[in-house]
């Protein structure tokens, strides 16, 4: 968008209304100096280019060769975004909309196509080195559009530096196709403008020096013109190769290389202390090197990058086992038919199961730690009396329900779980979900006094009626707080159909 080069900044008053967000300190550090080395990079090399659109800018009709806009920057400061002059120097230009669109008579000739390659952008590489911009991030808006966003999106969006492009500007890189010179602004502010906030706001808030690489990828493939055309996912424009390549590769590959490395070596040592290990310690690393590989690689086939080991099934740990049993087939197979080294009976078997068992705690050690981490909040709890004590009847899938419910961030000091009441013999002091079936609904009075239980929550479904009732009758009378799970789930449903019908 070009417009008027003049605004009244000192009317918006926006500085003090925003609050930066703080990334981390060396995410922001990687992000500028990769800024400013590319930035520097294409000012010089780009030179040429610069000097070659100037002329034919030049020839094309009178005025500056650069266009100086105000735009709103990190933390509500204005600067002045430049561009190549893509516009008639004339007062139509500066009193018409501040946006463009298809067909718009104040583009010039050249103008049209520096617009439709987007070359009109490279004079922004000075904003990047500069520090008022970035290469990715939202892209600058004109200061009197922002002021109509939201308060919390103005605040969200500018608290980082604006881009050159971004998922938002990809996403609308033909916006000027989809708006109608009849409806300019209207077209703008109805149709782009709040899905490109939405956008924006995605980036802010889960953008990686990856997901910038990412960016930067697209840009450059909708500027090709067959591959612009090709459906891309939002999915796919948020995490894009860069992305994928080093979740779902890279992080995983390298660190099963690692724990490989380290396993083959560490069972190499300790095998030379109990009976000599015949393979030459010029042929050791290579061995070890040559097993890391082999984990690695076979870990990457089956897919085991994709898994998100906090939330794994026992299939996933299954594939887990067997990438670590095709591995060791495949060693066995080549030191019996391949004797550059000989290595020993049991060797290959024993680096398979120390591997198997460091990426077993490699991938587990999240989920170990916040065991360990709840069981002390749970042993501090039980100390200083933090929380209404809850008894839930039924150790099923409906207890289960409940407790994870309970376990959230805005339930935990208000309400802990001390255990399960269920009359299924086969249940008494099993642990289910990490809390313990305490005893049978017969034990419940007992229980409550012993426990101090303030809440009981009933969870059981396929009940009978008299059953039913009859343990009803049981917590009715043990005179603490009783919950029925079927109560909150009618009025979740209620309220899910009241929305519905509002809508």
């Amino acid at each position: 968008m070009e417009n008027m080069q003049t605004t009244r900044n000192e009317a918006l008053n926006v500085p003090a209304m925003f609050q930066r967000n703080h990334p981390a300190w060396y995410t922001c550090m990687v992000k500028r100096v990769f800024d400013m080395i590319m930035s520097a990079l294409g000012l010089i090399f780009l030179s040429p280019v610069f000097v070659l659109i100037a002329i034919f800018i030049k020839r094309d009709s009178q005025g500056p060769v650069l266009f100086r806009g105000p735009r709103m920057g990190q933390g509500g400061k204005i600067f002045q975004m430049l561009k190549f002059r893509t516009m008639y120097e004339n007062a139509d230009s500066y009193r018409g909309a501040r946006i463009t669109a298809q067909g718009d008579s104040r583009i010039t000739g050249f103008g049209k196509w520096l617009r439709n390659t987007k070359l009109n952008e490279l004079p922004q590489l000075w904003n990047v080195l500069v520090g008022e911009m970035s290469l990715v991030g939202p892209r600058p808006e004109d200061p009197l559009i922002v002021t109509s966003w939201p308060e919390d999106a103005r605040k969200e969006v500018l608290s980082v530096r604006p881009g050159i492009t971004s998922p938002a500007s990809i996403a609308y890189h033909d916006e000027e196709k989809i708006i109608t010179q009849d409806n300019l602004m209207g077209d703008y502010m109805e149709k782009i403008l709040p899905d490109k906030l939405r956008l924006d706001r995605l980036y802010v808030r889960h953008h990686t020096f990856m997901t910038d690489l990412d960016a930067i990828f697209w840009t450059f493939i909708v500027l090709i013109p067959r591959l612009s055309r090709l459906p891309r996912s939002e999915g796919w424009l948020f995490g894009g190769p860069f992305t994928r390549i080093a979740r779902f590769y890279l992080n995983w590959t390298v660190s099963d290389f690692i724990t490989a490395l380290v396993s083959a070596g560490l069972v190499g040592v300790i095998w030379r202390i109990f009976t000599p290990l015949h393979i030459g310690w010029n042929w050791a690393p290579v061995v070890a090197l040559f097993l890391a590989v082999e984990f690695g690689v076979v870990s990457l086939f089956l897919g085991l990058g994709h898994v998100e080991w906090s939330r794994a099934v026992a299939e996933d740990v299954f594939i887990l086992f067997f990438s670590c049993g095709i591995v060791t087939v495949i060693s066995v197979v080549i030191d019996m038919y391949v004797s550059v080294v000989n290595l020993p009976d049991g060797y290959v078997f024993i680096v398979s199961l120390v591997t198997l068992m460091g990426f077993i705690v490699n991938r587990y050690q999240l989920r170990m730690l916040s065991g360990f981490a709840r069981r002390w909040v749970n042993l501090r709890r039980q100390g200083f009396g933090i929380g209404e004590r809850v008894l839930v009847i039924g150790a099923g899938a409906g207890g289960e329900m409940v407790v994870w419910l309970l376990r959230r961030p805005e339930f935990q000091r208000l309400f802990h779980v001390v255990g399960y009441v269920d009359d299924d013999p086969n249940k008494q002091g099993m642990r289910y979900d990490g809390y313990s079936v305490l005893g049978t609904i017969a034990d419940l009075p007992a229980l409550v006094k012993e426990q101090d239980i303030g809440v009981i929550f009933f969870t059981i479904k396929e009940i009978l009626a008299v059953d039913r009732e009859r343990i009803l009758s049981i917590c009715r009378k043990s005179g603490v707080r009783l919950i029925l799970l079927s109560d909150v789930l009618k009025r979740i449903e209620e309220h899910i159909v009241s929305e519905m019908v509002n809508e």
